[in-house]
């Protein structure tokens, strides 16, 4: 259990890897169309792929020649059980995390638009 929770909060730990998470809520992904906003190779993006893979945050499988993504929806069930044993977090609601994340990526997106 520890190792899959160590796994967990590594993958998240990662801004790239909460984006990915956040873009996979809407729809399964081509991995193509993962890369697409990033600034990074797909090899990188590869990576960042399998790590959430390892977790057990996504899948992957191969539908011909394209590599597609998935979200898998009970995979933070686990770390958020084990946050609400300190009791002091609520249980997550996903649809406020998505909201989150959501507002989170948008002003991410105009920050950047604005440095540009």
């Amino acid at each position: 259990m520890d190792d899959k929770l160590d796994l967990t909060f590594q993958a998240l730990a990662d801004p790239t890897r909460r984006a990915i998470l956040s873009m996979l809520l809407e729809d399964d992904m081509a991995v193509t169309d993962v890369a697409e906003p990033f600034e990074m190779s797909l090899a990188a993006i590869s990576k960042h792929l399998t790590i959430l893979t390892r977790a057990g945050l996504i899948s992957q499988e191969k539908r011909g020649r394209v590599k597609w993504c998935k979200l898998e929806p009970g995979a933070m069930k686990a770390a958020s059980v084990w946050m609400q044993g300190f009791g002091q977090f609520e249980p997550v609601n996903l649809d406020a995390f998505e909201t989150y994340l959501e507002t989170l990526l948008g002003a991410e997106g105009e920050e950047r638009e604005t440095q540009g």
